[in-house]
């Protein structure tokens, strides 16, 4: 035999029927006993039972409406994680369980707040993950080849002590220059890491900018001497921070020497800054992505310098109160400009 807990209207009813036997024999024997006309005792015992009858149907119904309205109330609890759309209408026979409704539409719409915020918290991490994933795997691509050419003229000189003189010397300064470029990368990163934590700070001071854009010129055109970068403007005295405008400056010029064959043009007029290329040019779909973080576009090997180049710039210029604009055409080149 299986045992199960009853259901609310069995237990009433089962309740119910135990006592209005009982109390309808013990007062149908008082009944019998104390009216001494058979006719009026049966027909007053007719009259109990009948009472009693009318009495347990009223029950049952009462019951079996509040064990419909503990259904609904229990259908809500049953699908809390699932159920999409609340029933604001539904009515109950008393006060109690049209309360207990109230607070459970209010337990449901707070249940699906949190699994909102829960669905886009997921979706935050699942992005940072993803990031962080395209970042090791940039730094991997970045750092390889000058750690391979270290490497490899590390052990060619190691190998052969007759190596003439001046291919040692080369040798040699392929190997401080590729050591320049991991430490560039490196000293990228921590700025980066800087801005990511909220620890970047301005120190403001004045200066000319047009002497740092000749500081910069001089400085890429000994990285790159078969190129011509070419200054035009005047003196102009700003407020800023030097060596954060100093990464701009050098970011996007060396960005225009990296992709493009011709000579790159800076102009300035007063405060307002531009760079300007004859090179690969930018596509439309890939303007507003270059300065996103750990973005690498495919077209014409654009290569961001692990995609933190230009987004170490639009940090830079916005903790200035001003932003990077550009303006570009595929195969005919680009302006990067900002405004201080």
């Amino acid at each position: 035999m299986i045992f199960r807990r009853p259901h609310f209207t069995e237990y009433i009813m089962a309740r119910l029927v135990t006592l209005g036997v009982f109390t309808g024999f013990v007062f149908s024997t008082l009944l019998y006993i104390f009216i001494p006309e058979t006719d009026i005792a049966f027909s007053a015992i007719a009259l109990l039972i009948a009472g009693f009858t009318i009495f347990i149907y009223a029950i049952n119904r009462g019951a079996r409406r509040m064990q419909n309205e503990l259904r609904l109330i229990n259908k809500y609890l049953e699908n809390l994680e699932k159920t999409e759309k609340i029933d604001y209408k539904a009515h109950f026979f008393t006060q109690e369980f049209e309360d207990i409704n109230q607070n459970l539409i209010k337990v449901l719409d707070s249940a699906k707040k949190r699994e909102e915020i829960k669905q886009r918290y997921n979706a935050k991490l699942k992005l940072k993950n993803r990031q962080r994933a395209d970042m090791i795997s940039a730094i991997a691509h970045e750092f390889r080849n000058p750690i391979a050419s270290i490497m490899g003229y590390a052990q060619t000189l190691e190998e052969d002590k007759e190596i003439p003189q001046a291919l040692q010397e080369k040798f040699l300064n392929k190997i401080y220059n590729n050591g320049v470029k991991i430490e560039a990368l490196l000293s990228r990163l921590v700025l980066w890491n800087k801005f990511e934590s909220g620890e970047a700070t301005l120190h403001p001071s004045q200066f000319d900018l047009y002497t740092l854009a000749q500081e910069v010129k001089t400085s890429l055109e000994e990285k790159y001497p078969q190129r011509e970068i070419v200054l035009q403007g005047s003196s102009h005295m700003v407020e800023a921070d030097r060596t954060l405008l100093e990464i701009v400056l050098k970011n996007l010029i060396e960005n225009a020497l990296k992709y493009s064959k011709d000579e790159v043009v800076v102009t300035m007029d007063k405060g307002h800054i531009s760079v300007i290329d004859k090179g690969l040019g930018i596509s439309s779909s890939d303007i507003n992505k270059v300065t996103k973080k750990f973005y690498r576009s495919g077209t014409h090997s654009w290569d961001n310098s692990m995609g933190l180049g230009l987004s170490i710039v639009k940090r830079i210029l916005e903790l200035h109160g001003t932003e990077l604009e550009i303006q570009s055409e595929e195969e005919k080149g680009s302006t990067f400009s900002f405004t201080l």
